[in-house]
């Protein structure tokens, strides 16, 4: 299924708050975010029902970060994503891409250490 997801670049909407009040990941700093977009998957950040849940698409994205699943490149790759993924005209498409790589170009990922935190996919 992932390498399906992946090779279609399936966009993928994550709730990591939802995921978490849902019990579908046990500890947000464990959340599976990072594994999913080193496997190629098309994920993005998004927010479910926030007045229920505990947050909007920043806390989502802030919960993440303060707890070192995802960092600055990351977010870049998950709005990028988004972008990729919206339905919208292609120009206006490519407006929000040009946008977002004026302020962070697209870099490669620098290698990262295994970590321990999140579960294998």
């Amino acid at each position: 299924m992932i390498a399906r997801l992946a090779g279609d670049q399936m966009t993928l909407t994550v709730c990591p708050l939802s995921n978490f009040k849902l019990c579908n990941v046990t500890d947000l700093a464990a959340h599976p975010i990072r594994q999913m977009l080193d496997a190629g998957l098309k994920a993005t950040i998004n927010s479910d029902d926030p007045a229920y849940f505990g947050g909007y698409i920043v806390d989502n994205f802030t919960a993440l970060t303060e707890r070192g699943v995802i960092d600055a490149h990351d977010c870049v790759t998950l709005a990028r994503n988004s972008i990729k993924g919206a339905f919208m005209h292609p120009e206006r498409r490519q407006d929000l891409l040009t946008e977002l790589n004026g302020i962070m170009p697209q870099t490669p990922r620098r290698q990262r250490k295994p970590s321990a935190q999140g579960p294998e996919l």
